[in-house]
């Protein structure tokens, strides 16, 4: 069985200032179905207007992540969204009366925290993963920034960081699993340099900082009077500097706060993807602008996988198929070819409750068997190799080994299975060497390696 979509049992609220507006804002959590997704609600506006939380709507990232449709906007998400990804959530209605996310501590913690007391709830649908198959890479080489995905099985990031800054140095990150990000990653409180929010306190653009949400860097001699001034600005009787470089305000919590803080960022501009993600995601000097064209990055593949076939082309119908393969009802397992070249192969079978294996493979909840999602991916195979023949009829296709196999999700009546099958090796002295993919409505279900044996009919 696969993971199960997440949302929460009962809503939820907490309460505490905008960072940027100073505006006190109130926000709720509200359960929703299963494929809802996460969205904002504008509560305070004419007809409560909907925000999804999607990339595509990012209007704004110098100094957090703003969402903006139809005009209306909610700003400084990432926290909020790092904390329903890191618990899992995949969907919740956030109903909020102004336009920008409270900044609590500058964490995810009050977040998680509020999310866990309003209780978990499974739903019936299985999440919808969007898999890392292929790298999919950001990068801007000249100010050093780079953000990779890679296959691998689970949500990991890796997040490194520099400023040139004495007192914070290189720093890594790591989130092992997802699983991991309440202890580990959602605690870290984002953080500025002192002459930014020197310029941000003068121009007003910090009307909620308090010096309790923030941890603020001074990587320089500072005289008192410029000290004094800026207490002033932000209404503090005195600030000071700690041992550690660090405004007085706050201790910090890890010794790489800043490095966690900014894969906190990550995990939660990556939500906006829409989709759980399973790949490893290498980060240096991350940002949300860097972060958010990462993310339409990955979107668009999601899109280009989603939209890779057209399946209402034919290459070759089953009596096609049937000039090239041996094989016949019950056992010939393709549907149809569409896409045929000398290197790959792209073939369509429909699962139907009509199929005989269903009289008795889980009869009461019918599953596709694994054995036959590769049987039927290698016959796609078999039509790569023999159609170079004139003559296919003549020759038969036996498996010399099947390697690497992966069932990933369920097959069921309904589905559709999409089979790529290329090369991996050229095709030489009657061996083929082949890679398989099964993909439903772009989601890679079923892979493996196969290598074939062509034997002409005696």
């Amino acid at each position: 069985m696969g993971d199960k979509q997440r949302t929460i049992l009962k809503k939820v609220s907490l309460s505490d200032i905008g960072l940027h507006t100073g505006q006190k804002v109130n926000l709720t959590f509200c359960p929703a179905e299963e494929n809802f997704g996460i969205k904002f609600q504008r509560i305070d506006l004419e007809n409560q207007p909907i925000i999804e939380a999607d990339v595509e709507y990012v209007s704004e990232i110098q100094r957090g992540t703003t969402l903006t449709k139809q005009g209306n906007s909610v700003s400084t998400v990432e926290h909020s969204l790092a904390a329903l990804t890191g618990l899992g959530i995949d969907n919740c209605l956030i109903k909020i009366d102004a336009q920008e996310v409270p900044i609590m501590d500058g964490s995810s913690k009050p977040f998680i925290k509020i999310l866990k007391e309003a209780g978990i709830k499974e739903l019936e649908a299985d999440k919808n993963y969007f898999e890392i198959i292929e790298p999919i890479k950001f990068s801007n080489e000249e100010k050093g920034i780079e953000l990779i995905a890679l296959p691998d099985d689970h949500y990991n990031i890796i997040s490194m960081i520099d400023y040139d800054s004495p007192v914070l140095g290189k720093q890594f990150a790591t989130l092992n699993k997802i699983e991991d990000f309440e202890a580990e990653i959602s605690s870290s409180r984002t953080f500025c340099f002192l002459h930014e929010l020197e310029f941000l306190a003068q121009n007003n653009l910090i009307k909620g900082g308090d010096l309790s949400n923030a941890i603020v860097v001074v990587d320089e001699v500072i005289e008192k009077s410029r000290l004094d001034k800026l207490a002033s600005l932000l209404g503090k009787p005195k600030v000071d500097v700690n041992s550690q470089g660090i405004l007085d305000n706050i201790e910090l919590r890890h010794p790489n706060e800043a490095a966690r803080h900014k894969l906190l960022d990550i995990v939660g501009d990556l939500t906006l993807v829409g989709r759980p993600i399973k790949g490893k995601i290498i980060a240096t000097k991350p940002g949300h602008g860097p972060n958010t064209e990462f993310a339409k990055l990955i979107k668009k593949s999601i899109k280009e996988m989603e939209n890779q076939y057209d399946l209402s082309k034919t290459v070759l119908d089953t009596e096609g198929i049937k000039k090239i393969l041996p094989h016949r009802p019950p056992m010939l397992m393709v549907d149809k070819i569409i896409e045929l070249s000398p290197e790959k192969v792209v073939g369509v079978k429909n699962i139907t409750i009509n199929e005989d294996v269903f009289r008795g493979h889980f009869p009461n909840q019918p599953i596709f068997p694994g054995v036959l999602q590769v049987e039927a991916m290698a016959q796609v195979g078999g039509v790569l190799v023999l159609s170079q023949y004139e003559d296919p009829e003549n020759y038969l296709t036996f498996f010399m080994k099947i390697d690497k196999v992966k069932f990933r999700k369920m097959v069921v009546p309904g589905d559709t299975l999409v089979f790529e099958i290329k090369y991996l090796s050229p095709y030489r002295r009657g061996v083929a060497h082949m890679g398989g993919k099964a993909f439903v409505n772009g989601e890679l279900v079923t892979e493996a390696e196969m290598m074939a044996k062509i034997q002409k009919v005696k």
